[in-house]
């Protein structure tokens, strides 16, 4: 992709994600993710209907007259958006690849949290960490962000799920905001996953193509594993080998499910035809 293309392509993906940040998003994103807590800001006069916990006896002492302390939340935190750019997620049957969809919920996120003042930063992964963007404010950042996430190519096609959570737990010592967005296509992850959903706020959103949940009835074909680059024939005319992919298939939706619930972490689960937006917004609304 060529510089003329890509800016092309990041304003057309900025234009369109800032309006649904801008317009639907913003103030879902500020009530589900909290401050860390309140801070003190100043003190003012009583007024009437104050709670009287509030005074500041020292200044109305010294003021002969009630003065309370003004409170505000401490809103500023920190958005990790760790997506995997592994072989699976350049498959999509819908017009779109997983990738691509993943870039957009990605900016969109990334903008909201602009509009709340918040830092973003970025963890591209496959079975290594790829790419790290530690965590900044601004839009030339969050341009960055999505620049990367458009023209980025991996050095491995796998997948390692466990490997990416550890890398995070390594350089986030604070609690943040985590969203971690692959088809979860793998296994083994419990353990890091029981540890960063233990510090952070994590979400996990799963895309995926509905071709992927059952093979059609389509005869002897050659399949290719995105993320090896091995070459198969299926024949999948036989029923018994459609019932054991899509059971293996259902098994690793199921885990992805239980395990995130099970650690107090949220999903969310986006197919390529289905509205990424409208799947946002009832998570957000579900934790307001």
């Amino acid at each position: 992709m060529d510089t003329k293309e890509l800016l092309k392509k990041v304003r057309k993906i900025e234009i369109k994600t800032r309006r649904l940040s801008d317009n639907i998003f913003g103030g879902e994103y500020h009530s589900t993710f909290k401050g860390r807590g309140m801070t003190f800001s100043e003190v003012r006069q009583y007024q009437y209907g104050d709670d009287v916990r509030s005074i500041d006896w020292n200044v109305t002492a010294r003021y002969n007259e009630p003065y309370v302390k003004v409170f505000e939340e401490e809103r500023e935190l920190t958005l990790m958006l760790m997506i995997d750019v592994s072989g699976s997620e350049l498959f999509g049957t819908q017009g779109q690849f997983k990738r691509e969809e993943l870039t957009e919920i990605a900016a969109t996120l990334s903008f909201s949290a602009m509009q709340n003042n918040d830092k973003v930063g970025l963890i591209l992964f496959s079975d290594q960490v790829e790419l790290f963007i530690p965590p900044k404010k601004g839009r030339s950042h969050i341009l960055r962000i999505i620049r990367e996430l458009l023209e980025y190519q991996p050095q491995s096609q796998k997948t390692s799920i466990s490997n990416a959570l550890e890398f995070l737990s390594g350089v986030m010592k604070k609690k943040a905001i985590v969203f971690m967005m692959s088809d979860f296509m793998d296994g083994g992850y419990e353990k890091t996953l029981r540890i960063v959903a233990k510090k952070h706020d994590l979400t996990g959103i799963r895309i995926y193509d509905r071709h992927e949940e059952n093979i059609p009835n389509i005869g002897l074909v050659p399949m290719i594993d995105n993320e090896t680059g091995q070459t198969a024939w299926v024949n999948t005319q036989s029923s018994s080998v459609r019932k054991a992919y899509a059971k293996h298939y259902q098994s690793m939706v199921v885990e992805f499910e239980a395990l995130f619930h099970k650690n107090g972490a949220g999903t969310i689960h986006s197919r390529l035809n289905e509205s990424y937006v409208k799947k946002l917004l009832n998570y957000f609304k579900s934790r307001g």
